[in-house]
């Protein structure tokens, strides 16, 4: 990504996998989504910083899934509204059990 420096995130986001040999690039849309997904607001900032607003919006758009509250983190921070996510219509298509 144009010799940018390397954004500098909490390792317990990565937990599952070996953290010193993550490639950003190669895998920018799982460090993206895990970063809106564990990460606090620093790692947010360093995730857009790296990867710039339109590669940011575009993963976040597209994700799968992301827990409820941070479809509204997500959301808010992109500037697009929770309809638009991937995610949020997937959770509409898909209700869970009724919460007794």
């Amino acid at each position: 990504m144009d010799n940018k420096p390397k954004p500098i995130f909490e390792k317990r986001i990565f937990w599952d996998v070996n953290f010193e040999k993550l490639d950003y690039d190669d895998k920018a849309n799982f460090v993206i989504e895990r970063v809106f997904e564990r990460g606090d607001v620093e790692d947010i900032r360093q995730c857009r910083r790296y990867y710039g607003e339109e590669k940011v919006k575009t993963v976040l758009l597209g994700t799968k899934f992301l827990p409820e509250h941070r479809i509204y983190l997500a959301s808010a921070v992109i500037g697009k509204p929770i309809e638009e996510f991937r995610c949020y219509i997937l959770r509409q298509l898909n209700p869970g059990l009724f919460p007794y």
